[in-house]
Formats: C-alpha cells, sequence, structure tokens
C-alpha cells in the first residue's frame, strides 16, 4: 500500500513508532495528537483537543489508512478523576473522527481504531476468540465496551472499512512500556511470580503489531473485531522466567497479591494490569493466513533486548551489537 497514513495519538508509546514505519516506507505521514512532546518528529504534526473538529479533519480526504490510539494511560489509580479520563478520551476521540469521516468526500479506505483484549473475561479455562470469547466485568471491560459503541455506532461512508484490533501487551524495548518494567523487576530480584502465577498473559512484539496492520490493509475482506496477540500465551509464572533467562537473573522473589496492592499503591498503577488472565486467541488472522514473526515470548525477548528505544528498533539487524554476553546488578544480561 502506499496512500496517506493518518495516526491519532501519535505522540504515544505505539504512535512514534508507526509513524517511522510508515515514513521509512515512503508513505505520506499525519501523525495527530494533543502535544508534540513524544511524537517521532516523522510526518507532518497536527494537533487537536480529542473531541473537537478542527483542521486535523482534512486529514483524512482520501486517507488510505486511519489509525486511532488515543486515550489515558490506563497505567494509573483508577480514581474518580482518572476513570472519567480514561474513557472518555477513548470514546470522544472515536466520536470526533467519526464525524469527519462522515464529513469526508473522499473518505477513508480503512479505519483501524485500538481497543483491547482485556475486553474478554478473566479466562483460565480456555482462549477466548473474536467468534466465541465472552465479554468480562468490571471498569477496564465497561471501558473497552464503551469504545467500541462509539466506533461501531459511527454513521461513516459504506467505503469505509472499520476494524477495531484488540490487543494485549504490546512489547518494545521502551522506557516506562511493559517490557521495560518487567525486566527492571527481574533486573532487582524482583521476577517471581505475580500472585499465584496462574493468569495468562497476552502479548505482542511490535514487529507483529505492525505487520498486522499491513496485513489488514491487504485483506480488504476482513472488517469488525480482530484479536492481535501472539499465538503463544504464557502464565505469569512462565512469562516472569523468561525474563529472567533472558536477563540471567538466577532468582526471582515471588510477589503475594498483598505485595502486589502495596507495590501498586506505590507505583500509582492497579494490580489488575498484571493479576487479570488474559488468554485471547487470535483466531480470525491464524485463519485468514497471518505468519507471526514472534510467535514464542524467548526469542522475541531476546531480539528486543539488542533493539532498545526508537533508533534501536529500527536499526538493521546488521548493525546490532554483537559480542559477549555479561551479567551485571542491576542491569542484568547485556551485551559487553
Amino acid at each position: 500500500m502506499s496512500g496517506p497514513v493518518v495516526i491519532f495519538g501519535a505522540n504515544g508509546f505505539i504512535g512514534r513508532y508507526l509513524c517511522r514505519h510508515y515514513a521509512r516506507r515512503g508513505r505520506e505521514v499525519v501523525a495527530v495528537g494533543r502535544r508534540r512532546e513524544g511524537w517521532s518528529g516523522d510526518g507532518m504534526f497536527l494537533e487537536w483537543d480529542g473531541r473537537s473538529q478542527g483542521p486535523w479533519a482534512l486529514a483524512l480526504e482520501g486517507a488510505e489508512l486511519v489509525v486511532n490510539l488515543a486515550g489515558r494511560s490506563v497505567n494509573c489509580r483508577y480514581d474518580r478523576a482518572n476513570r472519567a479520563a480514561i474513557r472518555d478520551s477513548r470514546v470522544e476521540s472515536t466520536r470526533a473522527i467519526g464525524e469527519a469521516i462522515a464529513a469526508c468526500r473522499v473518505p477513508p479506505r480503512l479505519w483501524v481504531n485500538s481497543s483491547t483484549a482485556t475486553w474478554y473475561r478473566d479466562a483460565r479455562d480456555r482462549p477466548q476468540d473474536e467468534w466465541s470469547g465472552e465479554p468480562g466485568e468490571g471498569f477496564s471491560v465497561g471501558v473497552a465496551r464503551a469504545w467500541e459503541e462509539a466506533f461501531f455506532a459511527a454513521a461513516i461512508p459504506g467505503a469505509t472499512r472499520k476494524i477495531a484490533l484488540r490487543t494485549g501487551m504490546v512489547l518494545a524495548n521502551e522506557p516506562g512500556t511493559v517490557f521495560d518494567v518487567v525486566a527492571g523487576l527481574v533486573s532487582q530480584g524482583l521476577g517471581g511470580r505475580m500472585g499465584d502465577g496462574g493468569q495468562r498473559v497476552s502479548w505482542l512484539h511490535l514487529d507483529d503489531l505492525i505487520g498486522i496492520l499491513g496485513f489488514l490493509e491487504r485483506d480488504s475482506s476482513i472488517d469488525g473485531v480482530v484479536n492481535a496477540v501472539a499465538p503463544e500465551h504464557p502464565r505469569n509464572r512462565e512469562w516472569m522466567r523468561a525474563f529472567r533467562e533472558q536477563a540471567g537473573m538466577p532468582l526471582g522473589l515471588p510477589a503475594p497479591r498483598w505485595a502486589l496492592e502495596l507495590g501498586a499503591w506505590w507505583m500509582k498503577t492497579e494490580t489488575e494490569l498484571v493479576l487479570k488472565s488474559r488468554w485471547v486467541d487470535s483466531r480470525r488472522l491464524r485463519e485468514a493466513g497471518f505468519a507471526w514473526r514472534w510467535p514464542k515470548l524467548a526469542p522475541a525477548l531476546a531480539d528486543l533486548d539488542e533493539r532498545r528505544g526508537l533508533e534501536g528498533f529500527f536499526r538493521p539487524a546488521g548493525r546490532r551489537a554483537a559480542g559477549a554476553r555479561v551479567w551485571t546488578p542491576g542491569r542484568g544480561l547485556r551485551t559487553a
């Protein structure tokens, strides 16, 4: 595909990587965000407030792909103000984009709206796919349902295909992300199981998220809800062990629920992010023939360990670090 790409939430973690990816492939990139801070510098940047119409709407005319990643981070305490911000930032931004697309003379060909694998129930008995998966309960599930309802309710031209992408934990070696936080705990000897360790983890290498977006662009027969997770769904105890082995850390203290509650309060986050069992299956992608580059966790972690930050992620393989692997306290296993 070669047409224009419009990315909302372009200054966030995934947004900046997508801007760099599409720009490197010669696509016209329009990055939309509430502020420039965090933007990769690729393409043209337009500001918006996440709810009102503005000049940014003109960028949707004739776009090949629109990706909406806008939304307040869930990595916070779920007090009343944060709950409102999390929900409203997703619903209002989705409605604003829908209104802008409805007004287009030449509407976009594909609108991919970010969603979350948290939509599904806390599952330990069987994986949840797009056809037979059951919705869960609680605040996060309510946000996910409101988010998707706003997306699918948007009255846009039939020429625009809609996909709600329910992603798991996206992994890249980026400060403040899941990979960075877990690797940091492991390096301090705190990488044991969390809770009982039996909860499933649905994750995805950022390479494969990029690959999935390209696959969905090319296959015009796919619309509706699509799960975006890796085929391997480790339990938390296995997830933490993989991080320890990658870091060369010989031990990892387990964290019982009370310790997690205390740590979450200290870090101003919620235990739900690590205690809920997310066993999600990307059935539609698998049946459509998508091939994951990183289907297994251990090789994915090894790859990301050598691709730190935006520049490292896109550095050609031949220019990545090579040499002996040495473990040091606080840093774990690194190339010397």
